[in-house]
């Protein structure tokens, strides 16, 4: 078990740190947060980040609010998102054979066992599936040297992300806030400036530009259409193959229950697309001000984010 209080004396300690240029993201924070870098270490790194960026902050202390991509009350630059009926089932988002679909992602325990640094309180839940396609996925992308090996499974979900994404219809304001957790979220484990925006920056050309064209993610698929941001208001690739991509369907609102049943990130949820969270300790109802290095490198990560939507199915 690793010690928070090491965590976050770690994580102000890599704020001025430069992580040598031919050692990976991933296995460069492993050591510098949690010492040992094994398959183990590496996958809790991943369960870290990506924990937080869905329910904010519930390591103490941290370097900066994180209010997390299932806050109901969420702004992006003073208009509101709400991300959370995606996730509820309740709206018709899923890609489910070619049809749109309501499935509830919420139904493995909601935020109570990612405080307890797990996926889910069910390993048969869908909450539990996406939690752990979110740690393999980045795994990859951050370059983890024990990816694929036994303590750190290989991404087995669907590499296709506009397919995986295609009756969401994200708005730029959706996607922007999403990106914007995840990168506060690896800001508060001390990320730094430098790193999060080279990651950023290939993140954001494949996923958050409307209509680019085909491209290979992991290292083992081949190129498929990635772009997640198609709304009209989601800027346009400079390479842009729209014919390639499907027309954009809002997604319409559920009218049955969600396939995985009720739930929410406190429990108590309904199906006509509210649900309600309990923030965890630390998370604000709207994002705080940042400044200084914290900022920064909540801007440099922004992009981050775009991945993260990388493994709902």
């Amino acid at each position: 078990m690793f010690s928070k209080a090491i965590i976050a004396a770690a994580a102000a300690s890599l704020v001025a740190a430069q992580r040598p240029a031919d050692t990976p993201i991933c296995d460069y924070y492993t050591t510098a947060l949690l010492k040992e870098n094994n398959a183990t270490n590496q996958y809790t790194l991943l369960t870290l980040l990506v924990n937080t960026a869905v329910i904010g902050n519930y390591t103490q202390p941290n370097m900066n609010a994180v209010p997390g991509i299932l806050n109901p009350n969420a702004t992006y630059e003073g208009r509101p998102v709400n991300l959370v009926p995606y996730f509820s089932g309740g709206l018709a988002s899923t890609n489910r054979n070619g049809q749109a679909a309501s499935v509830n992602f919420l139904d493995g325990g909601g935020a109570a066992p990612l405080m307890e640094n797990k996926p889910a309180n069910d390993e048969n839940s869908r909450q539990y599936r996406l939690l752990t396609h979110l740690y393999q996925y980045f795994g990859a992308l951050l370059g983890c040297s024990e990816y694929g090996n036994m303590g750190f499974p290989a991404y087995m979900g669907d590499t296709g992300m506009a397919e995986v994404h295609r009756f969401m219809a994200l708005t730029a304001d959706e996607n922007e806030y999403f990106i914007q957790q995840v990168g506060l979220s690896a800001a508060s484990f001390g990320v730094t400036e430098d790193d999060v925006t080279a990651v950023g920056k290939a993140l954001t050309d494949t996923f958050n530009y409307r209509c680019a064209p085909a491209a290979a993610v992991l290292p083992e698929a081949e190129p498929e259409l990635q772009a997640i941001c198609q709304a009209e208001d989601c800027p346009i690739s400079p390479n842009a193959t729209c014919d390639a991509y499907p027309a954009v369907m809002e997604p319409a609102e559920a009218t049955s229950p969600a396939s995985g049943g009720n739930s929410s990130m406190d429990g108590s949820a309904t199906m006509d697309g509210s649900a309600t969270m309990s923030a965890p300790a630390g998370a604000t109802s709207t994002p705080a001000s940042y400044t200084g290095s914290a900022a920064k490198a909540a801007a440099g990560v922004a992009a981050i984010g775009g991945a993260i939507f990388a493994a709902f199915l």
